[in-house]
């Protein structure tokens, strides 16, 4: 895998994000891959309303999002009613990011799994104004903050190319997400927690010391430490850690 941009694909384009879009869609067709099967990545027609990439196989579709300097806590997308429709309807695509030197070599890329997306993480922006040429139109912005570190699967970070096969892993090992959408919010919190933690093998008891912090975050819920209980069963059952011992789990 190259990880710099074709060039001379950006020579007619006197718009630097054109040039940017043009030469960075030509990197995932010839570079990426479907997490799903591994297979390339096709570009659908300009101007496609669902999403920039397909895969023939999966029938998965990607969005791509590219930006010179870092992502961010959060980035701008499209018409937040869209938007929301979409996730309700789960029909949103997976989101790839990139990000790119000075030089136009990419830095990072990474995808954000489309059963991660909950209308929690997307963000109304203000209306357009009347000066503007859609006026009142309503974008929205994507809370990259909330997302839980397994919802950023890497194909490269801070340069280095990640294994085909744990690329995949990664993806296959969050699936069941697709079906938990009551539960997703919650599930989310618990894994963010079991990261702080830092370390593969962790108690219940250790996760018990984020019950202030949980019951800042939901003060309507009476009963927080049933609540982490609940979600690790959700985890474990999808093989997402394993009960090693009582009270004591391991990320797998």
């Amino acid at each position: 895998m190259l990880l710099e941009f074709d060039l001379n694909l950006a020579k007619n384009y006197k718009s630097p994000s054109q040039a940017v879009r043009v030469c960075s869609e030509d990197w995932v067709s010839r570079f990426i891959f479907c997490l799903n099967c591994q297979r390339v990545v096709r570009k659908h027609k300009n101007n496609n309303p669902a999403a920039d990439f397909y895969c023939e196989i999966c029938k998965e579709d990607f969005e791509l999002k590219s930006k010179r300097k870092a992502i961010g806590n959060k980035i701008n997308d499209g018409a937040h009613k869209i938007m929301i429709e979409k996730i309700t309807a789960q029909q949103n695509p997976n989101l790839f990011l990139l990000t790119y030197s000075e030089n136009y070599k990419v830095t990072n890329f990474f995808v954000i799994p489309k059963h991660f997306f909950t209308v929690s993480m997307i963000e109304k922006r203000n209306a357009l104004s009347l000066n503007a040429a859609r006026t009142g139109w309503i974008g929205c912005n994507i809370l990259i903050s909330l997302l839980p570190e397994s919802g950023k699967i890497f194909y490269i970070k801070n340069g280095l190319i990640a294994d085909k096969d744990e690329i995949s892993k990664q993806w296959h090992k969050t699936l069941f997400l697709k079906n938990e959408n009551e539960q997703k919010g919650w599930i989310f919190e618990i894994m963010r927690c079991i990261e702080k933690l830092d370390k593969r093998s962790f108690t219940r008891q250790e996760l018990l010391s984020f019950v202030p912090y949980l019951q800042k975050k939901y003060p309507n819920n009476k009963n927080i430490e049933y609540k982490i209980s609940q979600q690790l069963q959700i985890l474990r059952d999808n093989n997402y850690l394993k009960f090693s011992a009582r009270g004591s789990y391991q990320l797998l």
